[in-house]
């Protein structure tokens, strides 16, 4: 029985790891239809506005410039949240990236931003180098967005999960069914 417990609280932490991760969220508030999305080695143009979450203080903005900020994604020219977080946008796309400081600095000051900082950024993909800009920008449901799609991966994780721990079960019951009963007590 011990061992069910355990097997059990081990496959319940893994769908909590799952289901809680304070490194990357994102928001897709601009959802966007199209036929090219970013991806790893893209150079790309994006507009943004960061702020600290813990009291909404701006830092940085390439609107107060009025130019985008240009990188190759997945290059590590920019934070990992950064990284990750604008694969699979489409040009005129709007996410709001939450970045702990693991997917952020760190444990370091730079500049205005105090080490440990959960960040928060506004983005705008502008533009993909090599890639058209449409004529028009066409927005999409919001249950065809990039969240909806990671909610249902996130969904389909927990109930694989889930099923591991009835295979448990099963077998450990299974397992116990073929034991000699001690009745001598």
């Amino acid at each position: 029985m011990q061992g069910l417990l355990l097997s059990l609280s081990l496959l319940a932490s893994a769908a909590v790891g799952v289901l809680a991760s304070d490194d990357l969220k994102i928001d897709v508030t601009l959802p966007v239809e199209c036929d090219r999305v970013t991806k790893k080695g893209d150079k790309i143009n994006v507009h943004y506005k960061g702020t600290l979450k813990s009291n909404g203080e701006k830092f940085d903005s390439s609107y107060d410039r009025q130019s985008p900020f240009s990188f190759k994604l997945g290059a590590g020219m920019v934070i990992k949240g950064w990284d990750e977080g604008l694969v699979d946008m489409c040009i005129g796309e709007k996410r709001t990236l939450t970045i702990g400081p693991s997917y952020g600095y760190g444990d370091r000051n730079v500049g205005p931003i105090p080490a440990g900082s959960t960040l928060v950024f506004e983005t705008e993909l502008v533009g993909i180098e090599g890639v058209p800009k449409p004529e028009s920008i066409v927005t999409k449901l919001a249950t065809d967005a990039p969240e909806a799609t990671a909610s249902a991966k996130v969904v389909e994780k927990v109930a694989s999960v889930a099923k591991q721990a009835a295979e448990v079960v099963e077998t450990i019951i299974a397992d116990t069914d073929d034991t000699q009963e001690h009745n001598e007590l």
